[in-house]
């Protein structure tokens, strides 16, 4: 029997096998913990893509649901006892549920007065996790989360961890693409191309916005629980707008209606915030400022002279030069 997989499924089966391979290929704690903050990340990444991406509605204050999350599952499994695996799980419905709600006022708004309004409620949350000492630790932050564990089995070394957060991330990019090829996933590219002529079709518009912000606000909180599962500390700066500001960019370079995408815009924005922090930032006395500066930049950058990020603009250009290199050996 000959199998026919096209060459997106022989990459899909190449990155899987790289991903499982990697914890006994490397050796190095650190670079392991660096592999699976970007599987974390790339599950941030793939619910804004498809919010930012094919719904096409701006969203500046996604790291808010990343720390719904984390403070969920904290105060879950640290101060009521939850299990920790039914904690992870209740971040992750409840941080959806949230997002729905929210959802309903601000997708009320448009184009520059729904951004602002996403970027509201990052600080709101920021400045409620802050002033709640009592509840959420305040500035100092949350300590002493316990790691995850399903039938006495815990997730408490590096290499477990990794293989958690990974198999999450596999699973949240494949229901992903499930989507986007989906009736919904078309849906969503209308509205994206003119609401108006979307719902002139039969689209309602609004129910799939409201949606498609909720399962990215989903994926957000498991990832936000995962997060803090494995650090065991959280405080309000890990989820700040400087994050939000990380994670648009992660999704303009991937390409903003790219799933696959996702990866490596994620792994681009999250060793370049390490090489700031470790080798620039203290050198010129600067912190989250020089962050700022650098990613506002690149976004802005990007959004100019590749629009649909460097992944897809970059396959792009590349086609129109092999277009013309051909055309020209041809004359």
């Amino acid at each position: 029997m000959k199998l026919n997989l096209s060459p997106e499924r022989i990459a899909a089966i190449i990155f899987v096998v790289a991903i499982a391979a990697a914890p006994f290929v490397i050796q190095n704690n650190y670079q392991i913990f660096m592999l699976t903050l970007i599987g974390l990340y790339t599950m941030l990444t793939v619910g804004l893509s498809l919010v930012m991406g094919y719904a096409g509605q701006a969203s500046l204050g996604h790291a808010t649901f990343y720390g719904l999350g984390a403070y969920i599952t904290a105060l879950l499994s640290a101060r009521l006892g939850v299990p920790s695996w039914a904690a992870l799980i209740a971040a992750g419905v409840l941080s959806a549920l949230i997002g729905y709600v929210l959802g309903v006022p601000i997708f009320r708004l448009r184009g520059h007065y729904l951004a602002m309004a996403t970027l509201g409620l990052n600080v709101i949350f920021v400045l409620i996790m802050k002033n709640e000492v009592a509840v959420t630790g305040g500035p100092s932050g949350f300590t002493d989360i316990p790691p995850l564990s399903v039938g006495g089995f815990v997730f408490d070394s590096d290499v477990k961890l990794y293989m958690l957060v990974w198999a999450a991330t596999l699973a949240v990019l494949a229901h992903a693409l499930n989507i986007v090829n989906s009736r919904v996933g078309r849906a969503l590219r209308a509205i994206h191309a003119s609401e108006v002529a979307a719902e002139s079709l039969g689209v309602d518009a609004n129910a799939f916005k409201l949606k498609v912000f909720a399962l990215g606000a989903g994926y957000a909180g498991i990832a936000g629980g995962l997060y803090a599962q494995a650090i065991h500390f959280i405080s309000p700066s890990s989820f700040d707008i400087l994050v939000s500001i990380e994670l648009v960019t992660m999704a303009a370079i991937g390409g903003l209606a790219s799933i696959w995408g996702s990866i490596f815009g994620a792994a681009t924005v999250v060793l370049l915030a390490q090489f700031i922090r470790d080798k620039l930032a203290e050198g010129l006395g600067l912190t989250g400022e020089l962050e700022i500066i650098v990613f506002g930049f690149l976004l802005a950058i990007i959004m100019v002279l590749l629009p649909e990020g460097l992944t897809t603009g970059g396959l792009r250009l590349f086609r129109e030069w092999r277009t013309r290199r051909t055309m020209n050996n041809e004359q």
